[in-house]
Formats: structure tokens, sequence, C-alpha cells
């Protein structure tokens, strides 16, 4: 039971919401001293006891030098800072809850002590988040559990003040709908020709944008009909971060349908450079990241062409699933096929598709070529 200090022999043992103990004792200058540190077991704050009431019964007690400034005068800036230096997290992530805390916890939180911000100081500031931003508000709670959870971890608190039921829940902001066979067809004569085979691999394949965008040659092996993802890119503030997938999921070798890879092969012999660095969709230069930008203006007239203007790019990865679903896919194979879990989903599912993703890609391309069938 935590809270209470329990009154023993000699000292105090109280176990704190924790779980771990925290043992104090009144010297023999009647002053309480509290261990240097919490305990993990009863066993351990109790032996800590023994010990000082060993060192007063034989006149060996000295009082403790005194104490640093308690880890709890910290405030939330100081800690958040070293909260985000010590994080590993990926460039993009970082960049983003940078801007959340720049905007939103710091203006509130930044010069409070940690032990101070309490469970109706954190509703205050939820109540003043703006209101027509809730998947806004949904991350800055997220953050900033995530930070007290940390502080928790690291006993400079003993409890997490965030506790606003489904305050981390970010609302689902659109439904997807999947692009029909005829509508992908048409938004792939649409497209530049050099960014064709991008449109296929993001749907039929559905890999990320920034996966398809770091593949190079040495990637892709035509004759096995595969494709490795062992890289991404993002951008952050105008320029390219090559980093490792989104998850550990995310590494992966992704079966090509096999009614993709002659475009795959067209466009390898025909707008990839030599050597397997070469990146399949280089910007203008031919050497660089292809642009966001430059990509976009491209897909807005192409979805446009396909009577989808509500299309996002990245909703091929959602075609993409839909159509491995349909061909048979498991939730399992899914999820490796995807490369989207998360840890325990990725330890769980990350072997399970590897004998069949290459009959799910030929389901997929025996189902474009049934739905392509003439009728009547």
């Amino acid at each position: 039971m935590s809270g209470r200090p329990r009154r023993r022999g000699f000292g105090y043992i109280r176990r704190l919401s924790s779980g771990r103990y925290q043992a104090s004792y009144l010297g023999p200058d009647l002053v309480r001293r509290p261990g240097p540190q919490t305990f993990l077991t009863k066993g351990d704050a109790e032996a800590w006891l023994s010990r000082r009431r060993e060192q007063i019964a034989a006149g060996e007690w000295v009082a403790p030098a005194k104490p640093a400034p308690k880890a709890s005068a910290l405030t939330f800036d100081t800690y958040a800072e070293q909260w985000m230096r010590e994080r590993g997290i990926k460039p993009r992530t970082r960049e983003g809850y940078a801007y959340l805390l720049r905007q939103y916890l710091r203006p509130f939180f930044g010069d409070m002590v940690l032990d101070d911000i309490s469970p109706s100081t954190v509703r205050t500031w939820w109540a003043q988040l703006p209101p027509d931003k809730p998947a806004v508000r949904a991350r800055s709670y997220s953050l900033l559990k995530a930070i007290m959870n940390t502080a928790l971890a690291d006993e400079i608190l003993d409890h997490n003040p965030c506790r606003i039921r489904g305050a981390a829940n970010t609302p689902r902001a659109r439904d997807v709908r999947p692009a029909s066979l005829n509508e992908l067809d048409a938004i792939v004569a649409a497209m530049p020709t050099r960014h064709r085979a991008l449109v296929l691999l993001c749907a039929w394949c559905a890999l990320r944008a920034g996966e398809v965008l770091e593949l190079r040659r040495g990637d892709v092996d035509v004759a096995a009909g595969t494709i490795r993802i062992v890289r991404a890119v993002s951008w952050l503030k105008g320029g390219p971060v090559v980093g490792t997938p989104k998850s550990a999921a995310g590494t992966r070798v992704v079966s090509v349908p096999p009614h993709v890879v002659p475009a795959l092969q067209h466009h390898l012999d025909a707008m990839t450079g030599e050597g397997p660095g070469a990146l399949l969709f280089p910007g203008r230069d031919g050497v660089g990241h292809l642009q966001p930008s430059t990509l976009h203006r491209g897909w807005r007239h192409a979805r446009e062409a396909a009577g989808r203007p509500d299309l996002r790019l990245h909703d091929l990865r959602h075609t993409g699933a839909t159509m491995a679903a349909r061909a048979g896919a498991t939730l399992a194979e899914l999820q490796q096929r995807l490369g989207h879990s998360s840890v325990n989903a990725a330890l769980r599912y990350q072997h399970a598709a590897q004998g069949r993703d290459r009959e799910i890609a030929a389901a997929l391309s025996a189902m474009a070529r049934a739905d392509r069938l003439p009728t009547g």
C-alpha cells in the first residue's frame, strides 16, 4: 500500500506509487534522514536502515553531508530539454516534438518545477488548447505524458499528473476511399513518365513515399521480383535526411506483383542511372533526391485526371493494403508486407508472411487481370 509511512522499531519505510520503497530515520541530531535513493524491495530498505542503526549503536554515525538540491527542483523546461537530447527518435519526429514544445508546452509549463505540476494544472492547460485543432491537442498531451512518464521512471516524480481520459487519442481526420483499378490506371497514365513506376510501387507494393524515394538500383532484384526496404528519406527544413524505415518492422523485403515487374524493368533500363547506388526516382539533376513539391505537382494533375481530387499520395498505401487483403493476405501477412506495427507486433508478425508473400503478389496480379477482362 502506497502513501503512509509505516512506523517500525527503527526508522520508517514507505512504499511509493511506483512500487519502490523509501526509507528514513531520525538521527542522533533529531533530524530526519531519508535514504539517498529509493529501493527496489522492502528488504533492501530494511537492510539500509539496519546499517544506520548499527552505526548509531557503535558510535560510528556521522551526519551526512548536506544533500545536493532535490532533483524535483528541476523545471519543466530544463527536464524537457534533457528528455529531447537523450531520446532516440527520428529527425522528423524530433522536429515535430520541438514544434509542440515550443508552441504548446513551454509557454505554459516552462518555468514550473516538475513537482508542482498537478493533475489540475494539466487540466487547466488542456482546457486552453485550441479546440479547432484536435490532432495538435492529442499529440501535445501525448508528448507531455511521455515526458512525465520518464520523470516518473527517473524517480523525480512519484506520480504522473496526466490523467485526462482519452486526451491522447488522435481523432480520425478522414475516411480513406481506396483507388479503384480503373482510377489507378488513369493516375499512372497521367503521371510524368519518369514517375509512373513510383505510383505502381506505392500502390501495388503498399510502400511509403519516403521508402520509394530512397530506393536505389541495388535494392531491386527483378529476377526474384522483390524490393528490399532498408532506408527511407524525409524532408526537414527543405533538405533530405536519409535514415532507417519508420519502425523496426519497416525493414523488410516486399514481393512485387508479376504484372508490375515489366514496368519496373523498363524504368530501370530507361530512367535509372548505372551502379547499385543510383536512385530509382532522382530529382531533375539525376543525382539528388526528388523534391516532394515536384512530385506532388504531377500527382495533383494525375488525381484530377482520374476524378479523385481527394486522393493523397499516401492513400496509395491504403489502396495497396486493401488490395492485398482482397487477395487473401492474413492480418499477420499484411503487417509484414506493409512494415507497419508496434514493436511487439513487429516481433509477432515480422516473419509471418515470408513464405506467402510471393503468393500474395501473384494473387494481386491475377486480380488485376480478372478485373480488366471484358464482360458481356
